[in-house]
């Protein structure tokens, strides 16, 4: 065969090979979403409504953010440290998205918007006015959530979150070891995904891009499933 015919045959190898390579990965990228679905779906998490009240003093049920997507994020206002931490970056992550969006020119009001959430794991010193007083330090956008001890105990159940007081201080001061993930629900109000606190801001904005890029409705259990 002669010289530049061989060249012609390595190349469309090359290419084949390429284009082989390029399909196992979105394959493989397919399965694993597929599987974190299902494992999503098996947890159940967040499922049902939660009746709080926001720091504007408004009732607030979940399904009031039916359509958006929302970040959510279970603390509480005494915190000294990690709340306001994760809050800020809970604050950058839509900044983020709206500066992408931006660059993108993406006309505004097309976009699905993104709802911040924080819900106090200590209804007892988190009124609405103590919300409303914390919450002026971060995103514009971003609401708190508070309610009756019960209230708030449920709402933190649906999505496994772990809440303790520590014991109180001479003042009567207390901490709350408490769960620290930042949860991402669907339009449909399914969580879709969650975000640990070694996680960035850049990774989480990527995540929550991919997430609004391939979105599809989480498949519920049918009945005889195991739910």
């Amino acid at each position: 065969m002669p010289f530049w015919g061989r060249v012609g045959v390595v190349a469309a190898a090359g290419t084949a090979a390429g284009a082989a390579w390029w399909y196992l990965r979105e394959e493989k990228e397919r399965r694993r979403r597929a599987r974190r679905q299902e494992e999503l779906r098996t947890l159940a998490l967040g499922q049902g409504d939660f009746q709080l009240v926001d720091h504007t003093g408004r009732a607030r049920r979940k399904s009031d953010f039916l359509g958006r997507w929302v970040l959510l994020y279970f603390g509480f206002t005494h915190c000294p440290d990690v709340c306001p931490e994760e809050l800020e970056k809970l604050g950058r992550v839509v900044e983020l998205l709206e500066q992408e969006d931006v660059r993108k020119g993406t006309q505004k009001g097309t976009l699905p918007p993104i709802q911040p959430l924080f819900i106090t794991v200590d209804p007892e010193r988190d009124s609405v006015e103590a919300l409303a007083r914390y919450l002026r330090d971060f995103h514009p956008r971003l609401l708190g959530l508070t309610g009756s001890a019960e209230a708030v105990r449920a709402a933190g159940k649906a999505y496994r979150v772990y809440a303790q007081a520590g014991p109180p201080d001479a003042s009567g001061e207390y901490l709350v070891d408490h769960s620290i993930i930042l949860y991402l629900l669907g339009p449909d109000g399914l969580l879709l995904d969650y975000y640990g606190r070694a996680k960035s801001e850049e990774h989480i904005a990527r995540s929550v891009r991919h997430h609004m890029d391939t979105y599809q409705p989480l498949p519920m259990p049918t009945q005889g499933q195991k739910k």
